[in-house]
């Protein structure tokens, strides 16, 4: 059953959302508590997630970020705030579409609808903490954005986040690139770290990946406390 998740403070309108969700044959959930919202969904692994803008502790936006930088969605902004900029914001944010309520019941199904389709049999992604990486094709997505990778870096990156929080030796990484770990060219290793650094840095996180000095990378900040 397809599961929705609605995010919404107002329960007469939390109420109303999730009864015509549930009539459509939806496995609706409320959050009705406002801490920590972006974990509790992520917790939820929902098909979709309708978003309210002004809500208790966060705003909506800030989690639509949070949401969409660990891979989840989509996300269906609904919300009262009817200004062009606050639309274009959420859009620029990663929010997949973007509905001003009071909504037409058929309009809001008719957008769920589309967007279940747009979504449907996409690949799960692996979150790497900033970033999703989709291990099929080696697409990178932070936010909004997102970045194709070549086979070498798409290779480098999954190492990493497989194995994050740990170090991957150069030794694992040679075997991943050429199959073998017998002999490794170090400087042939170098140039494809520093390629995927340089492409990773439109993105702002060529200074995700951090040389451990005799001992070999990791992804920086992915260390337990």
């Amino acid at each position: 059953m397809t599961r929705i998740i609605v995010v919404e403070d107002d329960s007469w309108m939390r109420e109303e959302l999730i009864d015509v969700l549930q009539k459509e044959g939806f496995e609706a959930i409320a959050v009705t508590d406002f801490h920590d919202i972006a974990l509790q969904i992520a917790t939820l692994a929902p098909d979709l997630v309708l978003l309210d803008i002004n809500l208790p502790e966060q705003s909506g936006f800030d989690i639509c970020k949070t949401l969409k930088s660990k891979g989840i969605g989509p996300i269906l902004i609904l919300t009262s705030r009817d200004k062009l900029q606050d639309e274009l914001h959420g859009l620029h944010l990663g929010a997949d579409d973007y509905l001003i309520k009071p909504c037409n019941r058929d309009r809001l199904l008719a957008r769920i609808q589309n967007l279940l389709r747009r979504f449907k049999g996409q690949p799960d992604l692996i979150d790497g903490g900033r970033f999703s990486l989709d291990p099929n094709t080696f697409t990178l997505y932070k936010g909004s954005e997102s970045i194709r990778l070549s086979e070498n870096e798409g290779k480098i990156l999954l190492a990493l986040v497989e194995n994050k929080p740990g170090i991957v030796s150069k030794s694992t990484l040679s075997e991943r690139l050429w199959g073998t770990d017998e002999y490794i060219d170090e400087n042939a290793l170098q140039v494809n770290l520093t390629r995927l650094r340089k492409t990773l840095r439109p993105l702002n996180l060529e200074d995700e990946i951090e040389t451990i000095r005799g001992q070999g990378y990791r992804l920086r900040g992915q260390l337990k406390s």
